[in-house]
């Protein structure tokens, strides 16, 4: 149960470390609204043909009786947008991440600087490290979007769909934003997707804790947006407990001197980012 706290706790000291760097959290806020305004056009595209796409999608439906035919496919209108919603939930986080690669990079490595004075690199070109970040978001899309389908199914069981596979839902939306969030922290640090699974399969409720929280906070409008940058700072932070960098143990605290701000050196110069000095 420590660990819960603890994983909410680091979603916490994110917001806070953006909140005192205000040009960090401008920048960081662009990829969310570039995002957020292509699921809305997609989203209200579906609402305005959804019921064209259900009719065409239904033809066998066409000569039933009324009013079962408009029974039967304004259900499956609902439905459709209602799926979409979910993933929309699920895949935002990673398709932002995606848009944003450079800016959240630069933001995550702000925040190591801030903590220890360097940043670790991964040494790889910029298209090499696009190229993994697409190439892992695509796989956690795909396996969000299974376990969303397969959610939702199981929504219609009496009384569990309402009550147990909500609850479910969100610890793994949870699960998968900061599988999502600590990549960005994880993959400059050479962790391969495969190791930072397990490395959250085998701290379960601290994931849980940073992120069913964040997934609960992103059902409502417009608020994934400006959560993003301080979710990216706060991800990478517990990255570095989950690397080792810092343990429960770490008389700094988790977050080290993130509350310092930018490490500078003489004359006002930040740390160099290339290795520990």
């Amino acid at each position: 149960m420590r660990d819960l706290g603890r994983g909410f706790g680091y979603l916490m000291k994110g917001q806070r470390w953006v909140a005192q760097h205000g040009k960090q959290y401008g920048v960081g806020l662009l990829p969310g609204l570039i995002t957020l305004l292509l699921y809305a056009a997609a989203l209200v595209a579906l609402a305005l043909w959804g019921t064209d796409f259900v009719g065409w999608a239904t033809p066998f439906a066409d000569d039933w009786s009324s009013p079962w035919a408009g029974l039967f496919r304004g259900f499956l209108t609902a439905l459709l947008f209602a799926l979409a919603l979910l993933l929309s939930v699920i895949t935002f986080t990673a398709v932002t991440l995606l848009v944003g690669q450079p800016f959240y990079e630069s933001l995550s490595e702000k925040v190591d600087i801030s903590v220890d004075g360097y940043a670790p690199e991964s040494g790889l070109p910029l298209w090499r490290e696009l190229w993994i970040s697409a190439r892992d978001s695509l796989r956690i899309v795909l396996r969000a979007a299974v376990w969303g389908i397969l959610l939702f199914g199981l929504g219609f069981i009496p009384v569990v769909g309402q009550t147990v596979v909500p609850v479910v839902g969100l610890c793994v939306t949870g699960f998968f934003l900061v599988e999502e969030l600590t990549a960005v922290a994880l993959q400059r640090r050479g962790v391969e997707a495969r190791e930072r699974l397990a490395l959250l399969r085998g701290r379960r409720q601290l994931a849980w804790g940073f992120g069913t929280p964040l997934a609960v906070a992103f059902l409502i409008p417009f608020v994934a947006v400006f959560l993003m940058p301080g979710a990216v700072a706060g991800a990478t932070l517990m990255a570095r407990e989950l690397v080792g960098e810092d343990g429960p143990d770490d008389p700094r605290g988790p977050a080290g001197s993130a509350d310092a701000g930018d490490s500078t050196g003489p004359g006002g110069q930040t740390s160099a980012t290339g290795g520990r000095p």
